[in-house]
């Protein structure tokens, strides 16, 4: 069986083929990272305009990689949720409108649920039950993975995402959209001894997390200094440290209080490779996926669905998109 997945929760376009029994066949992506460049963060009505430019293209091209002739498809997976209200539509009613016009069927995905799945398209692949740490850009938790659609969230943020504090703190630095990354490169050159900055709320128990302290800890910082580059690059570099030791020290409590034998991190600061550096000395397995199917992609969302799909999880000819959905509403994909 072939699958289409679909994925534009927010600011990419992302398509792929994934074949039951050959695995990935081909898979596209479309950022709009220049478009929103220019206004420092995500505009969701641009971004939904440009999913609607840019997604049936992108099919077309995908489909004529993987060599697959539309009426060869099985089934449609869309990303439901969730995401940016306008952009999820543009994905769900193309989705919807595919399988009603090839007679084929529809299945709505859960976004973290793809990021969670991500590693399955690996060869080096984790065995349930594991733990999930998360971290993309709107969302930071720790998950106690059973199976597939069995998910219990054990903590998450209780302010800003990890994702959303780099892009942040980047832009407190003067950095360009997306932060992120450019925070990421700015702290190779900073000095690790100069700042240290607080681990929140690892002196306590639990498995939440916060972040939006050490935002205003940078920022202290930075008005306290002169501002130049390497000033800059300094407190990169402590920021950085401070989130990675702050998700190192809450990932292993996890493990601990669980049981769990092995950890599976997905999302965007997944491919932090500091942070990948550290969680390694772990002593457990880490499991993450390649850097580009950390980012939102279509290649997750297709995999997910072909799960459903097995498992007879489909839509019917409504179309809903939830841009808020819990892991935990998620019903079991084990048939």
């Amino acid at each position: 069986m072939k699958i289409l997945g679909i994925e534009t929760s927010c600011d990419e376009t992302g398509v792929a083929v994934f074949d039951q029994e050959r695995g990935l066949l081909a898979h596209e992506l479309f950022s709009q990272v220049e478009l929103h460049a220019l206004y420092g963060g995500v505009v969701p009505e641009l971004a939904s305009r440009d999913h609607i430019r840019k997604a049936v293209p992108l099919i077309d091209k995908l489909l004529e990689k993987a060599n697959v002739f539309p009426w060869e498809l099985d089934a449609v997976a869309y990303t439901a949720g969730p995401g940016l209200v306008g952009a999820l539509m543009v994905g769900a009613m193309l989705g919807r409108s595919l399988s009603f016009g090839l007679n084929i069927p529809a299945i709505p995905v859960h976004h973290m649920e793809g990021h969670l799945l991500a590693p399955m398209l690996e060869e080096r692949k984790p065995e349930f039950p594991f733990l999930a740490l998360l971290v993309s850009g709107g969302h930071t938790m720790l998950v106690q993975v059973a199976e597939v659609g069995c998910y219990s969230v054990l903590g998450e943020t209780l302010d800003d995402a990890v994702g959303e504090a780099f892009d942040k703190t980047a832009k407190m630095l003067g950095l360009p959209y997306p932060g992120g990354p450019e925070l990421a490169r700015l702290a190779r050159q900073g000095d690790a001894s100069r700042f240290t900055f607080p681990r929140p709320m690892v002196d306590r128990p639990g498995l939440d997390f916060s972040f939006s302290g050490l935002k205003t800890y940078a920022l202290n910082t930075l008005a306290k200094c002169a501002g130049s580059d390497q000033d800059k690059a300094d407190i990169a570099r402590a920021f950085e440290d401070a989130v990675v030791d702050t998700l190192f020290i809450k990932a292993r409590r996890a493990l601990r209080e669980t049981g769990l034998g092995s950890l599976v991190v997905a999302g965007g600061v997944g491919a932090n490779q500091r942070l990948r550096e550290r969680l390694d000395t772990l002593d457990a397995p880490v499991f993450y996926p390649r850097p580009e199917f950390c980012t939102d992609n279509g290649a997750m969302i297709a995999y997910a669905g072909m799960q459903r799909l097995l498992a007879g999880k489909t839509a019917g000819l409504g179309v809903e998109v939830k841009p808020r959905w819990s892991l935990e509403d998620l019903a079991s994909s084990v048939a």
